[in-house]
């Protein structure tokens, strides 16, 4: 099966490339600015429709996972035009291309398409994003459903994992490393979410994609979970001071852009559905241990 990622050197996009390398697929990792460690790189500005093109061809893809996006909240809410331009255009000049191949498209969406009235969403509650980051990720998904072409869209929520990716750290990186060093952490504390293990995610996507499943689907992590409760089991996970972890409520924090209040994921259909299920909070936390275990191990 061949199979092209956009932001394929993120945080999810090189996880997918790692296990579908495994796996035996034939994998073409895009990557804007910082190259793809896994599969074969393929540069690719999603804005640049010349750019993708020459991906496609070269790529030749039966499937499509869209995870390149500009994901940053308060980015996003200063640069709107930007943040447009990669988030929406960028999904249409995807969406275009795959057309061409009759390839099966996978985007990866969020939870941030809702307005985190009331938590506990299902994949058919209507979206009413509070940012502009998810204003963006909502019409991206729009492009999909009415794209009259074969399609999943897949919503997980606060995306973690091992190892940097894209030259960034991820949330339980940035609070093991602070926390390690002895520095003290302001994490919110009126704020649910449903944190999500970037392995875990992949292995659905993946299954996801070889069974063609089509519709929308919550891939976030089985647990709901307060951020400063999250960032407490991460500590513990890893042995590390939990009382460096100071709550504060999130009018403290000085963002650009609102967050939704809870935005966590109801994942009872893709735990029905798929036979790589959601994690809980405890067993991922785990996973997460031991995969840093084995980073550790290879250097």
């Amino acid at each position: 099966m061949r199979l092209i990622i956009t932001g394929g050197s993120g945080l999810l996009g090189s996880a997918v490339a790692t296990i579908s390398q495994a796996n035996g697929y034939e994998t073409y990792a895009g990557y804007n600015q910082h190259q793809a460690n896994e599969g074969t790189p393929i540069q690719l500005d999603v804005t640049n429709i010349h750019m993708i093109e020459k991906a496609f061809q070269k790529a030749q893809p039966e499937i499509v996972i869209h995870s390149a996006a500009m994901t940053n909240v308060d980015r996003c809410e200063e640069n709107q035009t930007q943040a447009t331009m990669i988030n929406v255009k960028g999904t249409r000049n995807i969406v275009k291309e795959a057309k061409k191949y009759g390839a099966f498209i996978l985007y990866v969406s969020t939870d941030y398409v809702f307005s985190g009235e009331k938590g506990g969403y299902i994949e058919s509650d209507e979206p009413g994003p509070i940012n502009h980051y998810g204003v963006t990720k909502l019409e991206s998904e729009r492009i999909l459903t009415s794209s009259n072409t074969e399609y999943c869209i897949v919503r997980p929520s606060v995306i973690y994992g091992s190892i940097p990716a894209a030259g960034k750290e991820n949330y339980a990186l940035w609070v093991i490393n602070n926390l390690r060093n002895g520095e003290s952490i302001k994490i919110i504390n009126d704020n649910w979410v449903s944190p999500t293990l970037n392995t875990n995610l992949a292995e659905m996507i993946l299954e996801i994609i070889e069974r063609r499943l089509t519709g929308v689907y919550h891939l976030s992590g089985a647990t709901p979970i307060n951020r400063y409760d999250f960032t407490k089991k991460i500590a513990k996970t890893f042995g590390l001071d939990e009382s460096l972890i100071i709550p504060v409520k999130s009018e403290a924090m000085n963002w650009k852009a609102k967050r939704p209040r809870n935005s966590t994921l109801n994942v009872e259909k893709a735990s029905a559905t798929l036979s790589n299920k959601p994690m809980e909070i405890q067993a991922a936390l785990k996973r997460l241990k031991d995969e840093m275990i084995d980073q550790l191990n290879k250097t």
